[in-house]
């Protein structure tokens, strides 16, 4: 079974340098349950560098093993105010556990000399936050990042499970080279 996994470069996701070509990634909308996380990061666009590109994470890790029911899992640095809101949402008895969210995994091609995104989705993906036995597969450390000092980040972790409806998320190995994938499996 084929497996997409990107590390991803944090300083590279904060401090876009043209003659860098680093795989970068980004969680452009995320709400968990009632709480929408802060789009509070900006960051550039790969694929326009004079272009701001509001965020709520900078991923430094994207895995997924490519089936329709397996899951997302994003590592990623968020800013305090999104940290704040995860603690707050891993103390609560969480009964709401959907997650609706966005992101774009981006690679350089160097046979065309330009980045083009290797993981994304066109529309929201809807699924639930994936169980580790009884605990949530969210987490956050209370230590500030040392990778990228300012602005204040703080490294995270989440898991998501589709939810049961055909999704589709696109994976691409360079510029035009994409194939859309399904993510979870239509019931009824």
């Amino acid at each position: 079974m084929p497996v997409f996994s990107r590390a991803c470069d944090v300083y590279q996701g904060y401090n876009y340098k043209k003659d860098v070509q680093t795989t970068v990634g980004y969680i452009t909308k995320m709400k968990i349950g009632d709480t929408d996380l802060d789009v509070n990061q900006a960051c550039k666009d790969p694929l326009n560098p004079t272009t701001d590109l509001k965020v709520v994470a900078i991923l430094s890790q994207f895995d997924w093993y490519v089936g329709p029911t397996d899951a997302l899992y994003f590592t990623g640095q968020l800013a305090l105010s999104n940290k704040q809101k995860v603690v707050l949402l891993a103390f609560q008895n969480m009964v709401k556990v959907a997650v609706v969210f966005q992101f774009t995994v981006y690679e350089f091609d160097p046979a065309v000399e330009k980045y083009f995104k290797a993981a994304s989705c066109d529309a929201d993906l809807n699924g639930l936050l994936e169980k580790n036995g009884s605990d949530l597969n969210l987490s956050v450390s209370n230590q500030p990042s040392t990778e990228v000092q300012s602005p204040l980040n703080y490294s995270s972790q989440i898991g998501v499970k589709p939810n049961p409806t055909s999704q589709k998320i696109t994976l691409a190995s360079g510029e035009g080279q994409n194939i859309v994938r399904q993510w979870g499996v239509q019931v009824g």
